[in-house]
C-alpha cells in the first residue's frame, strides 16, 4: 500500500488527509475502466484507467470539510455532491489508482487551508508623485505633437 494509506489491520485501510482526518477506504469507490486515446493493440483488451467516486454528503469527513468541498466550483464535483476523478496517465492500473487517490487527497487537503483575507493597501506617496509626474510629462509630449496654428 502507498504511504498515504494508513492500515491498522488489513481490512481497515484509510486515506490520510491530516493528522486527525482520514477517509475509510470503504467510502471510496474505485472501478477499472478502459483508457482513452492511443495505446496499440492492448488498449481494447485491458482496463487500466481508474474511475474514482467519493460521495461528500455520505462520508465521515468533518462538517467543515464537507461544507468547503460542496462550495467549491470544481468540475470534478457533481451537482449531487460526488467527487469523480478519472486517472489514465499510466499504463498500469496500480499507478492510476495511486494517482486518483493522490488527487482526491490533494482536493480534500486544499479546502482545509483557509485563505488569508486580503487587506487593501494605499499607494505610497512616492508612487503617487511618480504617477502624476508621468502624466504631466505625457501631456507635455502630446502638446508638442500638435500642429502649430498662426494666431494674428
Amino acid at each position: 500500500m502507498p504511504l498515504y494509506f494508513r492500515c491498522d489491520y488489513p481490512g481497515d485501510c484509510m486515506l490520510k488527509i491530516s493528522t486527525h482526518v482520514t477517509i475509510p477506504a470503504s467510502e471510496i469507490e474505485i472501478s477499472a475502466i478502459r483508457a482513452q486515446g492511443a495505446g496499440g493493440q492492448n488498449v481494447n483488451k485491458v482496463s487500466s484507467a481508474v474511475h474514482l467516486r467519493f460521495d461528500i454528503g455520505a462520508s465521515s469527513l468533518p462538517a467543515f470539510y464537507k461544507e468547503r468541498l460542496l462550495k467549491l466550483n470544481d468540475r470534478r464535483i457533481s451537482k449531487e455532491g460526488v467527487i469523480i476523478i478519472k486517472a489514465q496517465r499510466y499504463r498500469t492500473l496500480e499507478k492510476n489508482r495511486e494517482e486518483a487517490l493522490e488527487r482526491l487527497q490533494a482536493l480534500v487537503r486544499g479546502v482545509a487551508v483557509t485563505p488569508r483575507k486580503r487587506r487593501p493597501t494605499q499607494p505610497t506617496r512616492t508612487s503617487r508623485e511618480r504617477r502624476l509626474n508621468e502624466k504631466t510629462r505625457r501631456g507635455r509630449d502630446k502638446l508638442l505633437r500638435r500642429k502649430l496654428t498662426h494666431e494674428e
